[in-house]
C-alpha cells in the first residue's frame, strides 16, 4: 500500500507531539546517520551501518518465493524510539509500556525460573535483567546497543562478520543499515548456564519495522539455552520485521535457541537465523510461527568442526490470507558432522505453508550423516502445502535422507473423534494438538502452555 503524501504530513504533524523520536519514512542516508548518533554508537559501526545501505539501495527484491509485490519499503518507519530509557527494575518501566508487556507475562516469567529477561518495545530495549548468580560466573546479557559500547571488540569481531555478513540478502543489507536493540549475550568457557535466558520483541508503532539483531557467542565446553517471544498489534497497513540471529557454537558448546513468532497478519516476517558451529558443538533450534501474513524464515546451521552436530525442529501454522515460507538449512563443511531437521505445517482456511531447506555436503565432509522430514496437516480443500528440498552431496561417503508427508484431516476422522463424545472443534483441536506435541513437549513448560493457547487462538473458525 502506497502512502499518500496527505497522510505522511498527519504523520509528521503527530511525530512533533510525541515525546519519543520516530523517524520519517523510509530509508536513507540521514536515517542511518540519525539512528547512530541517537545511540552514540563508535564509528566503526556507522561505517558498517552506511555500507550495508549502499548495498540495500543496490539490491532488487528476491523473485523466489512469496509474493513481496504489496510491500512498500518506502512507507516504513525504519526507527521508533519510545519514552523510556532502559531499566533494571520493572517498576522503572513507564506504565504504558508497562501494561503491554504484564498482559504477555513477561514479569511472571522472570519471577519463576528464568535466569534473565530483556523485553524491546519498537526500536529499543526498556527492561533488561540477569541473575546475580550468573554475572558472577562471567556470563554477558545485555541489549545489543550497550554490548557495542561496553564491549566493543567482542562485538566487532563477530558482529555481521563471517556468520551472516552484510552482503548476504537484500534483507540482511537493511538489517545491517538499520538494525536497533536486541540482545546479546556471551558466555564464558565452561559455563553451564542452567536455566533459559528470555527476550521479549513487541513491535507497537504502526507502519512501523522491527530490526532487533542477537548475537550469541558460547565459549569453549559453555552451554546456554535461549527464549525469545516476538508480537505486534494488527493494523490495516503493513509493517515490517527483518531481524537477525548470529549464533557461534564453541568448541564442545552446547546452544538452545528457541523462538515463537506472533506476528500480526499486517506483517513481513523476513528475518534471517544463522549458526557456525565448532568441533563436537550442538545448536538446537525450537522455532514456532503462528503470525504474519507473509514469513520467510529458513535457520540455518554451518558445520565448520568435526564432530558437530544440528538439529532443528519447526512449526509453521498458515490460516487466511497467510503464506508461510519457512524451513532449516543445514551446510556440512568438515568430516562426520550430522544435522537433523523437522518440519511440520499446518494450513487451513486457504492459508499457504512451504518448506523450502537446503542440505548441502562439501568434498571435504566424508561421513556425513543428514536426514529431513517435512509433515504438513491441511485442514481443509482450499489450503496449501508445497515442499521444495534441496540436496547437493559433493562426495560418496555420506548418508543422507529425506521424506515428505501430507496428510488431510476429513470428515472420516472428525466423526471419529466426535463419536467419543466431543465436540466437531474439540475434536479438531485434540488431532492438531497431537501432531504438534513433538514441539510443545521441547519448550518449558510455561511457554508450552502459551504456545498451545496462541495456537488455540490461531485455529478459532478453523471448523464450519
Amino acid at each position: 500500500m502506497r502512502i499518500s503524501a496527505q497522510e505522511r504530513s498527519l504523520y509528521d504533524k503527530a511525530d512533533t507531539v510525541r515525546e519519543r523520536y520516530r523517524a520519517g519514512f523510509g530509508v536513507s542516508e540521514e536515517v542511518v546517520r540519525e539512528i547512530s548518533r541517537q545511540k552514540d554508537e563508535p564509528a566503526w559501526m556507522l561505517e558498517k551501518r552506511l555500507q550495508a545501505l549502499e548495498l540495500f539501495l543496490q539490491k532488487p527484491l528476491p523473485a523466489w518465493g512469496p509474493d513481496l509485490s504489496e510491500l512498500d519499503l518506502d512507507a516504513i518507519t525504519y526507527f521508533v524510539r519510545p519514552d523510556a530509557k532502559e531499566a533494571l527494575s520493572w517498576d522503572q518501566v513507564p506504565n504504558e509500556i508497562k501494561q503491554t508487556f504484564d498482559r504477555l507475562g513477561i514479569p511472571e516469567a522472570e519471577r519463576t525460573s528464568l535466569g534473565g529477561v530483556g523485553a524491546q518495545y519498537d526500536s529499543d530495549v526498556v527492561y533488561h535483567n540477569i541473575k546475580e548468580e550468573w554475572e558472577k560466573q562471567g556470563v554477558v546479557f545485555e541489549n545489543m546497543d550497550t554490548a557495542v559500547k561496553k564491549y566493543p571488540d567482542l562485538v566487532r569481531k563477530y558482529f555481521m562478520t563471517r556468520c551472516v555478513p552484510i552482503n548476504d540478502h537484500k534483507f540482511v543489507m537493511l538489517h545491517a543499515a538499520v538494525w536497533s536493540g536486541g540482545t546479546f549475550i556471551y558466555v564464558p568457557p565452561g559455563v553451564k548456564v542452567t536455566v533459559p535466558l528470555q527476550a521479549y520483541f513487541r513491535m507497537n508503532a504502526e507502519r512501523g519495522g522491527q530490526f532487533e539483531h542477537t548475537l550469541i557467542i558460547a565459549d569453549k565446553n559453555a552451554e546456554v539455552s535461549y527464549i525469545e517471544g516476538c508480537s505486534a498489534p494488527r493494523y490495516m497497513t503493513s509493517a515490517l520485521h527483518a531481524g537477525c540471529v548470529e549464533l557461534f557454537v564453541g568448541e564442545g558448546a552446547r546452544v538452545r535457541y528457541t523462538s515463537i513468532e506472533n506476528w500480526s497478519l499486517n506483517t513481513y516476517n523476513l528475518n534471517t537465523k544463522r549458526a557456525i558451529v565448532e568441533a563436537n558443538g550442538a545448536i538446537e533450534w525450537i522455532n514456532g510461527n503462528m503470525g504474519a501474513g507473509t514469513t520467510m524464515l529458513y535457520p540455518s546451521s554451518i558445520l565448520v568442526g568435526e564432530g558437530a552436530r544440528s538439529e532443528s525442529l519447526g512449526i509453521a501454522v498458515a490460516g487466511p490470507g497467510q503464506h508461510q515460507d519457512t524451513g532449516s538449512k543445514a551446510i556440512h563443511v568438515v568430516p562426520n558432522t550430522s544435522s537433523i531437521i523437522r518440519a511440520k505445517s499446518i494450513s487451513y482456511g486457504g492459508g499457504i505453508a512451504s518448506y523450502r531447506g537446503l542440505v548441502r555436503v562439501g568434498p571435504k565432509a566424508v561421513g556425513t550423516v543428514s536426514s529431513v522430514a517435512c509433515d504438513a496437516l491441511i485442514l481443509d480443500g482450499e489450503s496449501q502445502s508445497h515442499t521444495y528440498p534441496y540436496i547437493k552431496v559433493e562426495n560418496d561417503d555420506s548418508e543422507i535422507t529425506h521424506e515428505a508427508r501430507t496428510g488431510r484431516v476429513g470428515d472420516r476422522e472428525l466423526f471419529y473423534a466426535m463419536s467419543r463424545g466431543l465436540t466437531e472443534e474439540a475434536a479438531l483441536k485434540m488431532i492438531v494438538g497431537g501432531f504438534v506435541e513433538e514441539v510443545s513437549k521441547k519448550l518449558p513448560l510455561e511457554y508450552a502452555i502459551e504456545f498451545n493457547r496462541l495456537l488455540d487462538l490461531q485455529m478459532e473458525g478453523a471448523v464450519g
